[in-house]
């Protein structure tokens, strides 16, 4: 079956074969009718519902179709799921390599809690693709890949980076938030945790927070554990809503990436823009990673506005209607957000010729959504 067929009846309930959808089963304890079954059940029954009853095990099952994993985990949030990942793939003291990049709550993990772990955090350029070899030492445990990234949007060489990772015996994990597990697989480029935030786009819907953690062989096994160890949960309610959501995953990611790709190109002609940072778009120095490596656009994207201050721009974006301010993206709804507060670097300083804005485009009417950016942009 094609990929969206198989979404669509992938993680079905075996218990209830009957049902399109799996019932939500709400339960702490589970019986056993020995000690042996509550110390050592058998694959595919519980004996604690902490791990997740119904539907959190269709779920994993739906998102380890995607990823063709051996085994997902699933976190409270997309900040979890990348916790959860960079917890796994460290395996002792020493150094890890993060993308310059990085998600900023991310960022200030990798800062304050990796080296209580003993771990220092080594900040890279996202674009060194195979150079990154040069930065790896015998003391290098684990690389952190984002990409695109969530507020410049530099598109990384996957599978240069995993390779030279694997040569030295380095592990690797992504945060894939932005491809959805739908428009690329890091685990076939090489990653070894591939971690996104289902609240976005797999969730679809802007109703709860979630994420998960995709991993093959070994490290499936050793993000198992990590989930356990680290008491992680996530209601049966709110995987029930994902897994609602990730049966329209195809059709509203392929809405949102052609819209935010059209206003992207019209953004591109504005004269009051400097420049748009979306890898689909031809002019941008990644289009030819981004070609290689993606199916299709995601609906989340930036541009900078020319010459705008910080304070313009988030004048710019309080005058928009059908733009909504928020921090998330990924849903049914359109947001934008001013971002220059938000900027950190380290390894690679980030200069613009102006305000920097992303936009999550949302499934309204493409003209609508130009009509407001327009009027705000004169």
């Amino acid at each position: 079956m094609k990929r969206d067929t198989r979404l669509i009846h992938s993680g079905r309930s075996q218990r209830d074969r009957e049902l399109v959808n799996p019932p939500v089963r709400r339960a702490s304890t589970v019986l056993g009718d020995s000690a042996q079954a509550l110390y050592e059940p058998t694959p595919g029954e519980h004996h604690y519902g902490r791990g997740g009853l119904s539907p959190n095990d269709e779920l994993r099952a739906a998102i380890a179709d995607m990823y063709e994993a051996d085994h997902v985990g699933l976190a409270p949030s997309g900040l979890a799921s990348v916790v959860l990942a960079l917890r796994a793939a460290v395996t002792g003291p020493g150094e890890a390599l993060i993308t310059d990049s990085a998600y900023k709550p991310v960022r200030r993990f990798c800062d304050e809690e990796l080296p209580r772990l003993g771990v220092t955090p080594r900040y890279y350029d996202p674009r060194i693709g195979a150079d990154i070899a040069q930065l790896i030492t015998p003391q290098t445990r684990m690389i952190l890949i984002e990409s695109p990234g969530s507020l410049t949007f530099e598109v990384q060489d996957i599978p240069a980076i995993t390779a030279a990772a694997r040569a030295a015996g380095v592990t690797t994990v992504i945060d894939d938030t932005w491809s959805a597990g739908w428009l690329m697989n890091p685990l076939a480029l090489g990653v070894d945790y591939a971690a996104q935030a289902l609240t976005k786009y797999a969730g679809g819907h802007s109703d709860f927070l979630m994420g998960a953690v995709a991993a093959r062989g070994a490290h499936a096994k050793r993000l198992k554990s990590q989930e356990s160890v680290n008491g992680l949960h996530v209601s049966p309610d709110d995987a029930f809503l994902c897994l609602r959501g990730l049966r329209t995953l195809p059709l509203r990611l392929e809405r949102s990436g052609a819209t935010g790709l059209e206003l992207a190109h019209r953004l591109d002609a504005h004269k009051r823009i400097a420049r748009v940072l979306h890898p689909a778009l031809p002019s941008s120095p990644d289009h030819a990673l981004y070609a290689r490596q993606f199916s299709g656009p995601a609906g989340c994207f930036a541009f900078i506005v020319k010459d705008a201050s910080a304070a313009q721009g988030e004048a710019i974006a309080e005058s928009c209607q059908l733009f909504a301010m928020g921090f998330s993206w990924g849903g049914f709804e359109s947001l934008i957000l001013p971002c220059d507060r938000q900027i950190i670097r380290t390894a690679v300083p980030w200069s613009a010729e102006g305000a920097l804005l992303r936009l999550s485009v949302g499934l309204e009417d493409v003209e609508d959504l130009w009509g407001d950016l327009a009027r705000v942009l004169g």
